[in-house]
């Protein structure tokens, strides 16, 4: 933008507007902050529970801990919800604490620049520019699919899609399908279409291990006393909450206590899946919680049906309309869905962020992820992300996470405002370099490090750059305030208009 060009300017500019980027407009306007907008690239809310809308697509965690304590919901129709009934209660939120005038929709952020000069970003949108004191990114991990690289899959005749971005005006009545992957996603799409296609083709690199999912319709009766009584809602969320965070340890500390949730889901698979050779093919060769514990009734009995086959090997190849396995295994199929997951630990919006030094944060995480307190990164002042670099959880609710770093966040704003001024916070490398080392040294012994898989937790280099390696509790803990200690402040100087200024200054703070 031209160096005087007039560009509105905002105190905070989010970016996103799924569960972190509404729970960060909650926050601020209960904070007092109004001078903020909320950029959204589609034209509705919801982030991932708008764009994942694939048949059967639902949450593998209850209903009363996936949502902000802040905004219960007494009238969840079932223990597990599915997307519809999330992505409705995202817009309840977004109605109920009046965000929509904050919100710009069809605003995908291009580029964030850090003006050193200025003490502000420069935001470049696909809808126009603005300026902002603070960005807090909230585009989360799960928001851009990762299709792999699949020699010949361009000449492929047939439908190709992920199952982040379901085609729903193609039919699948009839169709020889063929879905790469069988994570979370995969294992909800396959009951869901089994009975409707000629043929289903699951090409599976690793198995999953899977327990039933013990889904059931909340009743009416219970429904109307969390209408009528609100602490049972809270107690109900509680006892959900404490559940799991009993669970922690054995996920962290002491992986070989597993063993009986293991032996619990071979007798779940041993229940549905009658035939030895295919119970040998869906067996996982690693520890339980390694990757993902999945929840499902129906995935099992699926894959027994005469029209599915398992192929126990990756997608290695396409010619034409046949798909060729690592192991040689060949398909004839009209359709390639994929459920390969999304760009976890290489962000696409890293790329697009450019920091006090000209680097982006693409380029700065080069060697890995990292951030304070799973929050900020050196060198890229005002800047701070919801879900970022090792906040991501393998057992509860990512909402308890979100909720953490949005206490961060107002105190983060707080400091600002004590200071006065044009002013901004540089995280110093040490006390990240600090952070991670703890956070590093900690993974070492969890089921995610020593379980023998390979996981999207994992980054190019095999380390853990995703996971929090500990209980909510404790990540609330360590982000309930924000350390100066750890900060490198930076001043403006001379009087300056809001979003305009001249030099500035460092002072070091706690230094």
């Amino acid at each position: 933008m031209a160096e005087h060009e007039h560009v509105p300017h905002v105190r905070v500019a989010v970016i996103g507007s799924g569960f972190g980027g509404l729970g960060a407009a909650v926050r601020l306007r209960r904070e007092g902050v109004t001078d903020f907008v909320v950029l959204e690239r589609a034209g509705a809310v919801g982030g991932t529970w708008r764009d994942n809308s694939y048949p059967g697509c639902a949450c593998d965690v209850p209903s009363h801990l996936y949502s902000f304590s802040f905004a219960p919901n007494p009238d969840w129709p079932r223990t597990f919800s599915g997307q519809e009934h999330i992505r409705a209660y995202l817009e309840h939120v977004t109605d109920v604490f009046r965000l929509r005038p904050h919100i710009r929709f069809d605003s995908e952020v291009k580029l964030m620049t850090w003006d050193a000069e200025r003490l502000h970003w420069s935001i470049e949108t696909s809808s126009g520019s603005l300026t902002a004191d603070v960005v807090v990114s909230a585009t989360g991990p799960l928001s851009d699919p990762r299709i792999p690289d699949i020699p010949g899959l361009d000449s492929f005749p047939g439908k190709v899609f992920h199952s982040a971005r379901w085609d729903h005006e193609y039919d699948l009545r009839g169709k020889r399908v063929a879905l790469i992957g069988t994570g979370a996603s995969a294992i909800q799409i396959v009951p869901s279409i089994q009975p409707d296609v000629a043929k289903l083709t699951l090409f599976q690199r690793t198995p999953p291990w899977v327990m039933p999912r013990v889904d059931r319709p909340i009743s009416g009766f219970e429904r109307g006393l969390h209408r009528a009584l609100p602490f049972t809602t809270q107690l109900r969320r509680g006892l959900l909450w404490g559940i799991r965070e009993l669970q922690v340890q054995a996920f962290t500390k002491h992986p070989d206590e597993l063993g009986f949730v293991e032996r619990l889901a071979k007798r779940n698979m041993a229940r549905a899946i009658k035939d030895p050779a295919l119970r040998a093919k869906l067996t996982p060769d690693y520890r339980i919680g390694c990757k993902r514990i999945l929840l499902s009734s129906s995935y099992y009995p699926a894959l027994t049906q005469p029209n599915v086959d398992v192929v126990a090997s990756g997608l290695t190849e396409v010619r034409g309309s046949t798909l060729v396995a690592v192991d040689g295994t060949e398909a004839e199929v009209d359709t390639i869905i994929f459920g390969t997951g999304f760009h976890v630990t290489d962000m696409p919006i890293a790329e697009r962020v450019v920091g006090a030094d000209g680097r982006t944060l693409a380029e700065a995480w080069k060697d890995g992820m990292a951030a304070l307190r799973g929050a900020t990164a050196a060198g890229f002042p005002n800047w701070m992300t919801i879900i970022g670099p090792n906040t991501g959880l393998g057992n509860s609710s990512m909402i308890l996470m979100i909720e953490s770093q949005l206490n961060y966040m107002a105190d983060y704003l707080r400091q600002l405002n004590v200071l006065g001024g044009r002013v901004a916070f540089d995280a110093r490398p040490r006390a990240i370099d600090a952070w991670n080392h703890t956070v590093q040294e900690r993974m070492k012994r969890t089921v995610w490090n020593t379980g023998g898989c390979t996981s999207w937790y994992l980054d190019a280099r095999g380390r853990n750059t995703t996971i929090w390696p500990g209980t909510t509790s404790e990540f609330r803990g360590a982000t309930r305030r924000v350390d100066l200690a750890e900060y490198e402040v930076l001043r403006g100087t001379g009087a300056a208009e809001p979003g305009r200024g001249s030099e500035e200054t460092k002072l070091g703070v706690g230094a």
